[in-house]
């Protein structure tokens, strides 16, 4: 089935034919003949990048009635990318349209200046729900004479909190319009805005609800806690020709490791809450132009992105709720390519992958961290393919060739080879000679924790007493210890009790009832690049002697713990003066990738 046999008319058939257009997708085919033929409300459950711009886009097009000046169709997006997407693709689809105006109308541009491109004529706008909801309040536009609502990616506008902006705007649209619901599942708010404010509305379910995309293949690696970024670093390398989006937990973690990836000469960068608009406009016309290989960023500055032909979605910290892990993953495999999403685990968080397979309804595949070897060998054959397939200007290159040979006429042509290889790979090679093996050996590490999370000294209240290596040489305070330990237990009604932070060490009382899930949490953790060591305090508080005997032991404990875990890639006795790959500058970085 093609296009035109789904009732497509000429102009918008030429358009779309002009930007490569040949079969529709199955939302497409799907959607297109019922909102064609039929005015009608809909729920459509289609994973994100599966052609749902079009699927909505050509019958919004194709229903105006140009001859009115009137605004006809309001589209609402959860992002000012997504919008701007969206406005760009309609723009291209209406090219031979006459009088088909699209405005996007979005936060952190003028109001002014939207305000005047809506009032000229804007027959589709497309918008944000926080600034189109600003400009109904000033009567900067009018939507009574609306007859098609689209609320694209509805269920991540709702978990960003545009649920009061949603209904505000759904209230000034007339009773008599069409609503089109797309979304890529359908939580119970979603749920409440289709019965709300659609009548009877037909379901079109594109793949199964609330699953991951059909394209994407998943897969994990086990890693203690303290290796997550070196097991993060081994996978780019191992895929030289990697096109992702790492996804963090934090806007702290997401600018620590985006930092740490530029320091180690990749091309990377953040995208957080913390950016400016500019600054995010910059970042994501970098990424989207490919001048950036791998964007770090969290889900809710992430939310919205319409980027095509990643290879990998890569979830540093798995999300607490399972339906983000689909939002994640379906950023990759779309358009019909296929991807790979990844998930950087701990053992405590292994648990994680049953849920998420329960629900995606696909499993995982657990996959060994590449030694340093195989990192190696991969990036030779790339580097080979490379060479063998580089664009060569024989015009600018020929007035140097003859000397070149002459210089080169004495070695043969293995020898040459073998030369011109070593240039580009002494050094990467030299760094990843003698790389540890970073996979966990589960029985170990299990043994290890258990071995951890012994019997904790209770007083007469039910309070145990821990100690940390964290101090005021650390720049620990009360309120930052408590929000980690919320963050790693994920339960913020743990009882926390008296806090005695010292120099190097910090006691803490915690409800005894948690103490061994506190002491796991923190097992293989680390805080700004240090190994945490959290365990039951053997002193009681008001023994002084005790104290400062325990103290000593612990200092000693957490030094032998520092010099163990120092390890990185390479043993010191093969670095001299070389950097090890964790601090090697950009320039060396790209003298070896």
């Amino acid at each position: 089935m093609n296009f035109e046999e789904l009732g497509i008319e000429d102009r918008l058939l030429r358009a779309i034919t002009e930007m490569g257009f040949e079969k529709p997708m199955p939302v497409q085919e799907q959607v297109l003949p019922l909102l064609l033929t039929h005015e009608t409300d809909l729920v459509a459950l289609a994973q994100t990048g599966t052609g749902k711009t079009a699927a909505f886009g050509l019958p919004a097009i194709q229903r105006l009635d140009l001859q009115s000046p009137a605004t006809e169709v309001l589209i609402l997006s959860p992002t000012r990318e997504l919008c701007l997407q969206i406005a760009k693709d309609l723009k291209q689809y209406s090219k031979y349209v006459d009088g088909c105006s699209v405005v996007a109308v979005y936060g952190g541009a003028s109001i002014d200046v939207q305000k005047k491109e809506v009032q000229k004529g804007a027959k589709i706008i497309v918008a944000t729900p926080g600034r189109i909801h600003d400009m109904v309040r000033r009567r900067f536009v009018d939507l009574s004479q609306v007859k098609v609502t689209v609320l694209d990616e509805a269920d991540e506008m709702l978990d960003m909190g545009f649920k009061d902006d949603l209904d505000a705007i759904l209230e000034q649209t007339p009773d008599t319009k069409n609503t089109w619901l797309f979304s890529a599942t359908m939580p119970d708010e979603v749920a409440r805005i289709a019965k709300g404010y659609m009548n009877n509305p037909q379901e079109i379910t594109v793949g199964t609800r609330n699953s991951g995309a059909q394209n994407v293949k998943h897969c994990y690696y086990l890693v203690q806690a303290k290796d997550r970024y070196l097991a993060l670093k081994r996978i780019a390398d191992y895929n030289p020709n990697i096109y992702a989006i790492i996804f963090c937990r934090t806007r702290t973690e997401t600018q620590e490791v985006a930092t740490a990836l530029i320091r180690d000469g990749y091309n990377a960068d953040a995208l957080h809450g913390d950016l400016s608009q500019p600054q995010r406009d910059h970042v994501m016309n970098r990424f989207r132009c490919k001048n950036l290989q791998m964007l770090v960023a969290t889900d809710v500055a992430a939310r919205g992105l319409d980027v095509s032909n990643l290879t990998h979605v890569i979830n540093y910290n798995l999300p607490d709720e399972i339906e983000v892990y689909t939002h994640r993953s379906g950023r990759t495999g779309r358009a019909d390519k296929t991807g790979i999403s990844i998930a950087i685990v701990n053992l405590r968080e292994k648990h994680k992958i049953k849920k998420i397979e329960a629900i995606i309804k696909k499993k995982f595949e657990q996959l060994p961290i590449p030694t340093g070897m195989e990192v190696c060998q991969k990036q030779f054959f790339n580097m080979i393919h490379r060479v063998e397939h580089v664009d060569v200007n024989y015009d600018e290159i020929n007035p140097f060739i003859g000397e070149v040979v002459k210089q080169l006429e004495w070695m043969d042509k293995e020898e040459l080879i073998r030369r011109f290889v070593s240039i580009e790979f002494n050094r990467f090679l030299e760094y990843y000679r003698n790389a540890p093996d970073l996979n966990v050996k589960e029985k170990e590490e299990r043994k290890a924790i258990e071995k951890k999370a012994k019997s904790t000294v209770h007083d007469d209240s039910g309070m145990a007493r821990l100690i940390i290596n964290l101090g005021y040489k650390d720049k620990i305070q009360p309120q930052r210890l408590i929000g980690m330990i919320n963050d790693r237990c994920r339960d913020t009604k743990i009882k926390i009790g008296k806090i005695d932070i010292s120099e190097l060490f910090t006691y803490i009382d915690v409800d005894g009832n948690y103490a061994n899930d506190i002491i796991e949490a923190f097992h293989g953790e680390s805080y700004r690049g240090r190994p945490l060591i959290v365990q039951a305090a053997k002193s009681k508080r008001k023994d002084k002697d005790e104290r400062r005997r325990e103290e000593k032991e612990f200092r000693k404990q957490r030094n032998e713990h520092q010099q163990r875990n120092s390890h990185d890639d390479y043993p010191r006795s093969h670095k001299k003066d070389k950097k090890r790959p964790d601090e090697r500058s950009r320039g060396d970085r790209k003298k070896h990738r």
